[in-house]
């Protein structure tokens, strides 16, 4: 049986205008996770979600949703017996003007725990079938390949940018299955894939990253950009921007430099938004000793970046995401208190002059890695919220529809 997910509205931060919650009733079953947004050419809500099947093994699902009450019957993807499923490197959908739908997981490719493919597959028939799982790089070792970020290309061409552990190993695939992480550097690799799946381009953008730190990607009115957590020589690890522009990716900058000292993966990447030549990139960093969730603004399509805001202190665990829309930018992240963690989103003029609310969402039940990495999706108005907590002894997927209060 399937259980509609029911939420509870906790209580507001005492500012004096509340954000309007809305309850998504998405058919998530019970031990349900990895759960992700997208957006529908058609402007549906997609969410997706990863389900433990009985007899072992997993399946990747999809639900559409009309905001903020309407939700058509969940469809499944994909399934497997080999697939690398955690917390923090999510399955992902996106759509193409095509009509098409794309969706990405990991699956197993040797012994060794960070042995695994990203792999690719897509949909011309609004999800009802889907082509086979073919992964998306083609160096064939037996290492970690992960944390994706799918961008819509073109009308008919996706993109993807994804961690890449190639050099990680350093025996060819089928000789040392036991290796993981430890030798060559983590890089990032992106590249596009036509209407049949078959890849057009690839490019490394970086020759060294933090291991396990989520990517994003947006589109600005000159091209796509792609942030990520970067890894020097000393261990430092801030977050970096590439731009695509005049058929070529730009040298990676650094969105601001913290000077993080970090000598293994915080697994934190950071989250990037865009609305024409306006970019915004939130991040979360230690930089001199104190846990920090900051917010940055650019002007000019991501090529420099204003001072970040301070947005959390002491209490924040980051796991940040952001969004915006004609009501400005969205900001969500995890915090912790007395062991005890909960989901808080903020709403901010573009420009962010201005933080016009900031809600406590919810209090979690889980902690650690059972609150995974909270969602959000900008509509016309407002945005959808999704998360991850436990109900008991199992794993819950929940959602919100939150729009701007009453003033």
């Amino acid at each position: 049986m399937r259980n509609l997910i029911t939420f509870l509205f906790l209580a507001s931060t005492g500012l004096a205008h509340a954000f309007t919650l809305t309850p998504l009733p998405l058919a998530a079953p019970a031990g349900a996770s990895a759960a992700n947004l997208a957006q529908g050419a058609d402007g549906a809500t997609l969410a997706s979600w990863i389900e433990k099947l009985p007899a072992g093994g997993h399946r990747l699902m999809f639900q559409r949703c009309i905001v903020p009450a309407t939700c058509a019957p969940p469809q499944e993807i994909a399934r497997g017996n080999d697939w690398f499923v955690n917390w923090a490197d999510l399955p992902a959908l996106a759509s193409l003007p095509d009509g098409s739908l794309w969706a990405h997981l990991l699956r197993k490719n040797g012994s060794a725990t960070y042995a695994y493919d990203a792999v690719l597959s897509h949909s011309r028939d609004g999800g009802a079938t889907w082509s086979p799982l073919a992964a998306m790089h083609d160096d064939g070792t037996p290492s970690e390949h992960g944390f994706v970020s799918l961008l819509p290309w073109s009308i008919s061409a996706m993109g993807a940018v994804w961690l890449d552990g190639r050099n990680t190993v350093s025996a060819p695939a089928g000789a040392d299955e036991h290796a993981g992480h430890g030798r060559g550097a983590m890089t990032l690799r992106a590249a596009v894939f036509d209407e049949k799946q078959q890849k057009q381009h690839e490019w490394l953008l970086d020759a060294s990253t933090c291991d396990c730190c989520q990517t994003d990607a947006a589109f600005t009115a000159n091209g796509p950009v792609v942030v990520w957590r970067d890894r020097d020589a000393e261990e430092l690890r801030d977050i970096q921007i590439a731009r695509y522009t005049n058929g070529a990716w730009t040298t990676p900058r650094y969105v601001h430099r913290d000077n993080w000292h970090m000598p293994a993966c915080p697994v934190n990447g950071p989250a990037i938004a865009a609305q024409g030549n306006q970019v915004w990139v939130a991040w979360y960093t230690e930089a001199g000793g104190a846990p920090s969730l900051r917010l940055a603004s650019s002007s000019n399509a991501g090529e420099t970046f204003a001072d970040p805001l301070h947005i959390a202190g002491g209490e924040t665990l980051g796991r940040v995401d952001l969004a915006s829309n004609a009501d400005g930018v969205w900001l969500s992240w995890l915090q912790e208190v007395d062991g005890r963690q909960s989901l808080w989103l903020a709403q901010f003029s573009d420009d962010l002059q201005h933080e016009r609310q900031r809600q406590k969402i919810a209090d979690l039940a889980g902690r650690g890695r059972a609150t995974g990495v909270p969602r959000l999706l900008p509509l016309e108005h407002g945005v959808v919220l999704l998360w991850n907590d436990v109900a008991g002894d199992a794993m819950v997927v929940q959602a919100i529809h939150a729009t701007i209060g009453e003033q």
